[in-house]
Order: structure tokens, then sequence, then C-alpha cells
């Protein structure tokens, strides 16, 4: 339903450093001193990046919090309220958390929360992996009771990971209680990694060699140009890669270490799949399994420890129905499995996210068990939107579903992405260069519940030979549909 073409990347400067990250369950490290106090611990605020989201629980939300079978969490009076039952034998046997957490090894982080419970309890609190091993970099067991503490505790990770977790344990007990959490907080210095890629440049990338960038600087003399340049290739756009990249290690490479020496931050499109697009406007895709395996891997360690954002496989989940059989579902769901556990392994400081589709598409429930299927715990989170048209607050909802679905089957949700790149008018229901459409939002963080808002697609690149494109190939850059575009014609 949505189509993917060839993009490149034109970013925007965004100065904003990215201040919320995501959190879920379970594990063992060496714990430092606590300060039971309202204290600082001596790290310097003025340079700290937080990476816990609603942290103080102010939106009268629990979300991205999640809660274990034995737990039942909710605000009230401003604070975090967890109700624990009894009768479990381990600690992790309740508990609630927030995931996505990154990591750097060797970064020093400290975390930080108020607490109380109804009767006095051992709580087990972790900083950890948020599945198997649960290896921990933090691991304290911390007592609450009924009056209301600071406390605070700094240590260093002995792990780099994107898929961290913060959690509060309280199983192991034969009674039920309610425990109190407000202003939990973890931070770590800002330009030290801790806060994601974003944390680790001065903005977003903006690509000399866009589409729109190139169109320009061949057409200086067509009247059409400079608000093209100033509306478009002026701001951040993602690059795509795929068989048209040609050597996708030097491409990669290059592509990123550009960004690095300018200090940005990169976003990238892996679009190789096999069987892409089913066929249609921008099928192609890598020849076999295995050349896949070898093309997705060598783009992750192309980045390597450099900081970016890549956006895997658009309409690749999604698309799962059009395959032929379920022999080639299950080589789809394990070739994008293997995609995630790439970017996980080869390229840390990377945020990945794993393209979902868009709002109206696939039902919610179908479209989480796929994203767990498919690896989405391996990376930062999900995107929507990719190519099409549908408004931010339609994507926010969808997702808001997504991961309820998320959580109440598996434990745990993700933070999304949003392609803002043509959704200025929303949609018109159709999804193949319809006329009306206009930009949206540049690049932003945290708007509509989005992690970030990303022009992943070009405005004015081609979906193929359809609507107010007939004759345009997809990945053609249109300069009447770039103006539409701009104009909302």
């Amino acid at each position: 339903m949505q189509l993917r073409d060839i993009a490149s990347s034109p970013s925007r400067r965004l100065s904003l450093l990215l201040a919320a990250a995501l959190v879920s369950a379970c594990g063992p490290s060496e714990p430092a001193a606590p300060v039971d106090s309202d204290e600082s611990t001596g790290v310097s605020t003025a340079a700290l990046t937080e990476l816990v989201s609603n942290g103080n629980f102010n939106s009268g939300t629990v979300t991205p919090w999640w809660s274990g079978a034995n737990t039942q969490s909710r605000v009230e009076n401003g604070r975090l309220r967890v109700d624990v039952g009894g009768g479990t034998a381990n600690p992790w046997d309740a508990l609630i958390g927030q995931s996505g957490i990154p990591l750097v090894s060797g970064r020093a982080y400290t975390l930080a929360f108020t607490a109380s419970a109804s009767v006095s309890t051992t709580v087990r609190v972790t900083v950890q992996l948020e599945s198997a091993p649960y290896t921990a970099v933090f691991d304290r067991q911390v007592t609450f009771d009924g009056t209301s503490r600071r406390f605070t505790f700094p240590f260093t990770s002995s792990l780099a990971t994107q898929a961290g977790q913060v959690t509060f344990q309280f199983g192991g007990r034969p009674a039920s209680l309610s425990a109190f959490l407000d202003d939990v907080s973890l931070t770590t210095e800002n330009g030290s990694g801790g806060g994601g890629p974003l944390a680790m440049t001065s903005g977003f990338y903006i690509d000399p060699n866009s589409n729109p960038a190139n169109w320009v600087r061949a057409n200086s003399g067509d009247s059409r140009a400079a608000r093209i340049q100033a509306s478009i290739a002026n701001n951040m756009t993602a690059r795509w890669f795929a068989a048209w990249s040609g050597n996708i290690t030097t491409a990669v490479s290059s592509f990123v270490a550009a960004a690095d020496a300018a200090d940005k931050l990169p976003v990238l499109v892996a679009y190789n799949i096999p069987g892409r697009d089913c066929g249609s406007h921008s099928g192609g895709g890598a020849g076999t399994p295995d050349a896949y395996r070898t093309w997705i891997s060598a783009f992750a360690s192309a980045i390597g420890n450099r900081p970016a954002v890549v956006i895997i496989e658009p309409d690749a989940v999604a698309q799962l129905d059009c395959l032929a059989n379920d022999a080639e579902r299950q080589t789809r769901i394990s070739l994008i499995r293997y995609a995630t556990e790439q970017f996980r392994d080869r390229a840390p400081n990377t945020w990945a996210y794993l393209d979902a589709g868009n709002a109206l598409w696939i039902n919610a429930d179908t479209m989480a068990q796929r994203l767990e299927n498919m690896g989405v715990r391996n990376v930062r989170g999900f995107a929507l939107n990719v190519s099409n048209f549908y408004t931010t607050a339609q994507s926010a909802s969808y997702a808001g579903n997504v991961n309820a679905s998320l959580s109440s089957r598996y434990g745990y949700t993700k933070p999304f992405v949003v392609d803002t790149s043509r959704n200025g008018n929303g949609s018109n229901g159709e999804w193949c260069n319809p006329a009306g459409r206009r930009i949206g939002t540049t690049n932003q963080v945290g708007v509509g519940g989005a992690e970030m808002t990303l022009w992943i697609k070009v405005p004015g690149d081609s979906d193929g030979q359809c609507g107010v494109g007939p004759n345009s190939p997809a990945g053609t850059f249109m300069p009447d549909v770039a103006l539409r575009m701009i104009d909302g014609l």
C-alpha cells in the first residue's frame, strides 16, 4: 500500500537534544552506593541527558511504563501507584519497567527515584538487558517503607546495547502491597552517547546530494529552483539504499562518514528485501535470502560505531500477506529478524526502527505480533507512515494501539517515529502520487507522542507511474509535483 523508492538525505538542522528514551524488565550487575536524600550526587545537571520518559507521571498516564503479570499500575496524585499481588516466588514475578534504553560500555549513569510503600518491603531495582540473559549493569536491593524517600545511585555501564531497561521488581513475598514511585530518572552526560545518536551529534545531516538538491544544482536558472531549495532540499530527508547503491559497504560508509565529519546525524533506509513491494512500482530486492543476509550485514557493519538512524525495510512487515506461501513468509520473517540482529550487534550507536506500515493498513494486534516475530525487541522501535500521508495524530493513535498489544501480549512497548514528509494535508485514501497532498512538519523530536518526526520519503520523488506523476518511474524527482507538495495542490 505504500511505495518506497530511491531517496537521498537532505537533513534539517535540529538543535534539540533528544531527552526521551524508553525502558522495560529484570537482571544483575555491580551496584554503587546510594544517596538516600534529595541532594545531588555531584553529577553536573547542566550537562545531562534524561533517558527515562514520563518519569514524573505528569501526563496522567503510565505510558511507556509497563506492568508484569502480578502488578497493576496507575497514576494517583501525580505519582505512580503499583499494586502488587502476593504469593510470588521470585522478584521478577511482579515487576514494572520501561524499555528501549541505550547504554554505552564504560559510560557513567545516575539512576534516581522517589519511593515509598504501604508496608516495609525490599525491592530489587535494575538497569539491564530487556531480554535473555537479562544481564544487569545495575542491580540493587532497596527498602521501601511508609516514608517517601529520594534514592540516587551512580554506576558505570559494562554493556553496549540499545535494548536496556529499568525495572522495579516486587515479587518473592507472600502478602500484597502498594508501592509509590515518582521522579524516576536515568541520566548520563550529553554527547556521551548515552542519550542515543542525537545526543552524540549537533543535529540531522542534510545531504548535499539528495535528489532535490541535485535537481536544483542542475537547474539553477529554473524559476522553481529557489522554492524547492528552500522548502525541500534544505530539510533532512533519508537516504535510501538498495541495489542501486552499488557496493553497500562503500555507499553506506561514505554517507555516514560525511555526516560524522560534519558532526551531524544521518538517517538511512535499508530497502533490499527479496520480493520488495510485492513486485509493484518499487519491485526488486536481493536475489536470494543469502544475498540479503550478506548485504544487510555489510550495511550495519559499514555504520559501525558511528551515530545513525536506520529505517528497516519499508513495507516488508505489512506486505507479508502478499507472499505466495507460508515458506516464503517464514523466510521473510527470518530475514527481517536477522536484519534487526545485525544492527543490534554491529551498529551499537544506531537507533534502528522496523517499518510497521501505516495507520489504516494492518490491524494493530496483527502488527504487534509481526513486530515481535520479526525482532523489534532487538532495535530501538518501529516506524510509521513511511511514504504515506496519514496525519501524525492518526499515526500516534495507531502506535498506541500497537504498543498496547505489545504490552499485553509480550510485556514491553517501543518508541516510534513518523514520516511527516507528505502528511501536511493528511490522506485522501490514495497512496501513489495523489494530488492535493502537502509537505508536513519538518524533523523534530518528541512531537505528538512520536520519538521523532522525520522526512523519510523525499517530497517530489515519484511513487511510480501513477497519479500526478504518470510518466515518472519510482524514485524520479518531479519538480512540478514538488511544488504541488509545497503548495498543497
